[in-house]
């Protein structure tokens, strides 16, 4: 392997975020080992595309294998020994973990204990963890910040980062390793999983289908695009980034009504709009105060919700 800026284990690489990720940090000089078990949560042929360019570089190496699999996360340690863990893989989704919940427990934090027992024992010198806005829950101060309690999870999803987010406070007192949770906002662009709002909505819209919309339109994210997600992964590796928790977002949140109308102007065609009430596990708003982001990365997000889906779409359409 043929990197200079250093060793990058990243679980989860072939994945929307994932497979991002590891095309920047290849951009960058570093040696990466991808791991990813390629789950069928989404066909897995669509994850294998999602790296297919990496095949070909000497910096890249791919390690197919279960986080839960104790004996496989040591044999990829011991194989590369990294000396950064990003650990993106789990169970994604909040309503499929309503309906699955002790596989999504398993996962996220069974798995994540996993990741981080080894990342110890190998002596890595920084984790970053994946979490997420969902910690929050229904936070009634807006915007959300990092100091907020995250005690009142509205999924099994939301409970197994708020888990995981625990796991990895332990881990840092109990090792001295640095260990940082990223709490990513919404994120979207090319590549984004087919089972999200964005995805959904231009596939139908575009083809005169009708989309289901859950309430009444007022419920918001705070939609993030993946480029700038990546930007501040990439900055937290060397930034002496030394807090349990962080923020990374847009910090301008969209309505559900304002996300279909972006969407309608991309497509240049009307929405027709199924109405379901709200489900369960699904939080109001989400708005990320990224003002801790901004004084300790650098973290300045670029693509507005327009911009973003315009280039989700491109990307869509092939």
């Amino acid at each position: 392997m043929s990197g200079s800026n250093g060793r990058v284990l990243v679980t989860g690489a072939a994945g929307f975020i994932g497979s991002h990720l590891v095309s920047r940090l290849l951009d960058l000089g570093f040696d990466v080992l991808g791991l990813d078990s390629f789950c069928d949560f989404y066909d897995p042929a669509v994850k294998r595309a999602n790296i297919a360019t990496f095949d070909n570089n000497r910096s890249f190496r791919l390690f197919e294998a279960d986080i839960r699999d104790v004996g496989a996360v040591r044999d990829s340690f011991g194989f590369f020994c990294p000396d950064i863990v990003i650990h993106l893989a789990a169970m994604a989704g909040v309503r499929p973990s309503i309906e699955n919940p002790d596989l999504y427990r398993d996962v996220n934090v069974n798995g994540t204990a996993v990741i981080l027992r080894q990342a110890v024992a190998d002596g890595v010198r920084r984790i970053l963890f994946a979490s997420s806005s969902s910690v929050y829950g229904n936070a009634a101060t807006v915007p959300f910040n990092e100091n907020l309690p995250i005690d009142s999870p509205l999924s099994p999803y939301a409970e197994t980062k708020i888990s995981g987010e625990r796991l990895c406070v332990a881990c840092a007192r109990q090792s001295g390793i640095p260990v940082t949770s990223l709490r990513l906002f919404t994120v979207f662009g090319p590549r984004q999983r087919p089972d999200l709002a964005i995805s959904r909505f231009l596939a139908a819209v575009s083809c005169g289908r009708p989309i289901q919309v859950f309430g009444d339109g007022q419920s918001s994210r705070d939609y993030t695009y993946v480029t700038d997600i990546v930007d501040g992964i990439v900055s937290a590796i060397d930034s002496g980034l030394d807090v349990p928790a962080i923020n990374l977002g847009n910090s301008h949140p969209v309505s559900l009504a304002g996300l279909i109308e972006t969407v309608e102007q991309v497509c240049g065609r009307r929405a027709i709009i199924e109405r379901l009430p709200m489900q369960p596990g699904d939080v109001d708003r989400t708005w990320a105060d990224i003002s801790l982001a901004g004084r300790v990365l650098g973290f300045v997000p670029r693509i507005g919700i327009l911009d973003g889906v315009m280039r989700q779409w491109e990307w869509m359409k092939g």
